[in-house]
């Protein structure tokens, strides 16, 4: 680690937080059809979609990524709704820096809005963990390191990093089959948040799906001024078209005022669901995840991937872990 990178650290930890739940447990299944079943309107279907909540286990090619790729991270607290994942085949040195974290701890003073099923809520208020470090790296379950990054990788100069791209959205914005449409229902999102911010929508920051570096700070004074807006946007137990993004409106507050850094080079991988890869595409990417051309790796479809590539799973692990084969 470079002396700019110790010196980033010497400011103060940098933690991971991770967003679990299994959607297969008999109770949080149950749960969720009481409430689908009392909607009081139509839902969108990208905020009701089983595969929402699946788990295929991908948590422990996260948490094992972070532990082969930033040992420099102090402390990894996963959010779980009741029971936490099975971390048995973990190493010691990893899970003794986890710490789980209910959603009755994060929604203290909004109980009326739990249960949730909804990740937007609960990403409006992932800074509100006790303890949390004022800088941290949101990761989702499904999102893996695939080579070594380095503190000045996600803040650079107590700036956060940010990955993806400037986007004219506007033609979107009157068009019912794109608010209807599921695969676009994150453009939507980014769309809100940056309204929210004061962005012209000819001009959006689309993030990419990576690890996304978060100012707690930014985020605590965010939610200080603009209560109204994630007071609702914590309402919503499914997502809400009418959501924005809590890590989109971070990025622009963030680059409105002049403390951000947008990476140029593209170093992740997104593998989305069914109909988005062929096998062969999907084979050529985790090979150069395996080789270590990008940093993150997003699968958003394990079951799927498998199906696509048969030894996906070897190729990942390989991947966010090079030395244990």
């Amino acid at each position: 680690m470079s002396d700019a990178d110790q010196d980033i650290l010497q400011n103060g930890p940098m933690d991971a937080v991770i967003t679990w739940v299994d959607g297969d447990d008999l109770a949080h299944k149950a749960k969720r059809a009481r409430y689908l079943g009392v909607a009081s309107a139509p839902l969108h279907e990208n905020g009701i979609n089983p595969h929402r909540w699946a788990n295929s286990d991908e948590i422990l090619f996260c948490l094992r990524s972070i532990e082969a790729n930033a040992p420099w991270v102090r402390r990894v607290w996963i959010v779980v709704d009741g029971q936490g994942p099975d971390l048995s085949s973990l190493s010691a040195a990893i899970t003794a820096k986890i710490t789980l974290v209910d959603h009755r701890h994060i929604f203290r003073g909004f109980e009326t809005s739990l249960p949730t099923f909804n990740s937007l809520a609960i990403e409006s208020i992932l800074w509100r963990i006790e303890g949390l470090s004022d800088r941290f790296l949101y990761f989702n379950d499904d999102v893996f390191l695939t080579a070594p990054i380095v503190p000045s990788d996600m803040f650079w100069d107590g700036s956060p990093v940010l990955r993806g791209k400037w986007v004219d959205l506007s033609p979107m914005v009157a068009s019912t089959k794109s608010r209807a449409d599921p695969a676009l229902f994150n453009h939507f999102m980014q769309m809100n948040a940056a309204l929210e911010a004061g962005f012209d929508l000819t001009r959006v920051f689309v993030a990419a799906h990576v690890v996304h570096p978060f100012s707690r700070p930014v985020m605590k004074q965010l939610f200080a001024s603009r209560s109204v807006a994630f007071c609702a946007n914590i309402s919503h137990r499914f997502r809400d078209i009418n959501q924005f993004s809590p890590q989109a409106l971070h990025n622009h507050a963030c680059l409105a005022m002049g403390r951000a850094v947008t990476e140029k080079t593209r170093d992740y991988i997104h593998l989305r669901g069914a109909g988005a890869v062929d096998s062969e595409a999907a084979h050529g990417a985790l090979l150069a995840a395996v080789a270590g051309d990008v940093r993150f790796l997003c699968v958003n479809d394990l079951p799927h991937l498998t199906s696509l590539v048969p030894d996906a799973r070897e190729l990942i692990a390989r991947a966010v872990a090079p030395l244990d084969y």
